[in-house]
């Protein structure tokens, strides 16, 4: 009987041996790219790398898309929808796993994310879409620089109205190269241009 156990527990040994003593390009179709089997923890390491960089796009593309909603809510001067895509906003900022981001990215991350924030906190908390126009203004100029340094899926325009801000001007980004204005809305929905286009 004991003789029996040792020849099965040899027998898995050698056949769990012979999976990891070959070394040669595997094809993983779920990731789309080859990697190199030469033991357990060298497939691990590979796939913890690859999981990491698609939870780096999807958290980043994630607050982009929530931005985007709230600023088509005050394109429609809608402070009932802006609060709440506000509030979406919020979670999505306070969801990210900064260190799971690329170097570039976290650098920019850990100089605007408390405004980001702060910014998202005070346009949910209020359904004024003037007052929530005001925080939009910072909370657009700090969304740009993590769109600058983020892979873009599509190009984002980032766009320009000189009379918002009192007459200081203001930007956006938004996903269609058409204006739409969220500082005016209906009143001067076409005020403003594309000033560059992050690709």
């Amino acid at each position: 009987m004991k003789s029996i156990k040792l020849l099965m527990a040899m027998s898995l040994l050698l056949s769990i041996t012979s999976c990891y003593a070959k070394i040669g390009n595997v094809r993983l179709p779920e990731f789309n790219s080859f990697i190199n089997v030469g033991s357990p923890q060298l497939v691990y390491q590979e796939m913890s790398s690859l999981i990491d960089k698609s939870s780096e796009v999807s958290q980043l593309k994630a607050l982009l898309d929530n931005y985007f909603e709230l600023k088509d809510a005050l394109v429609k001067t809608d402070g009932n929808t802006a609060s709440l895509k506000a509030e979406a906003l919020l979670k999505a900022i306070n969801s990210i796993n900064k260190e799971s981001l690329a170097k570039n990215e976290y650098d920019e991350w850990i100089k605007v994310m408390k405004e980001l924030a702060f910014d998202a906190e005070h346009i949910s908390e209020t359904k004024d879409a003037g007052h929530q126009r005001d925080h939009f203004i910072s909370l657009s100029k700090n969304m740009y620089s993590i769109a600058k340094v983020t892979k873009q899926e599509e190009p984002v325009y980032y766009q320009f109205c000189p009379m918002a801000n009192k007459g200081k001007g203001a930007n956006w980004l938004s996903k269609e190269s058409s204006v739409k204005n969220p500082y005016y809305g209906a009143k001067m929905l076409g005020c403003g241009k594309t000033v560059e286009t992050i690709k």
